[in-house]
């Protein structure tokens, strides 16, 4: 899924998220009695989408679960308040992002193996594998090589065979680049 900014897409709903950070009196700074149900800020486990949202009452979350967001009957989320941006994360949304994000690369880990598989050039000069930290023309071709030879079949394979370090630490370096918006491609976000 290699966008660029601003380029119109149709649209992505997330069915799980991740919560980040639960806030049981609602949004710091928020005027007294308003919106003081409780809120959670989420991540997306498909399209890395940074929601918040409210949270039934009586319902307590705790940070790294993973709850139902989709358009059916929802258990723990009254309704979606909306999409957010990197900056409106809270301090300890934030600090659970990276743990919360790799453990997403790590329980969809065929997806991202498939990734390093499929991945072609993006331009005449450059290839969405040059897009993840760490990896430059050296390891590109590397990988590409060993591609050729035989699909990878796991991180731990790739990592054996390309000689290339955490894959799921470096996936997880760019989705946050992306949600940061670091980047005008996108590999594994959606644009906001």
């Amino acid at each position: 899924m290699v966008e660029r900014r601003g380029k119109s897409s149709q649209q992505l709903y997330e069915e799980y998220a991740y919560v980040l950070d639960f806030l049981p009196y609602g949004k710091p700074g928020a005027r007294p009695g308003y919106r003081t149900n409780p809120v959670v800020q989420l991540v997306g486990e498909s399209y890395f989408t940074l929601l918040e949202a409210n949270v039934r009452r009586g319902v307590t979350l705790s940070v790294h679960d993973r709850v139902y967001v989709g358009k059916n009957v929802r258990k723990e989320i009254t309704y979606i308040l909306g999409r957010i941006g990197y900056d409106e994360l809270t301090a300890n949304a934030k600090a659970e992002l990276t743990n919360v994000i790799e453990r997403i690369v790590l329980n969809n880990e065929e997806r991202f193996v498939e990734f390093f598989n499929t991945a072609r050039a993006i331009t005449p000069r450059m290839h969405a594998l040059e897009l993840i930290p760490g990896i430059g023309k050296k390891y590109m071709w590397h990988i590409i090589d060993e591609r050729e030879r035989e699909p990878f079949k796991s991180f731990e394979d790739l990592q054996r065979r390309a000689n290339m370090p955490n894959p799921a630490r470096l996936l997880t370096k760019r989705i946050i680049e992306e949600l940061m918006g670091k980047d005008k491609y996108r590999l594994f976000t959606r644009p906001s």
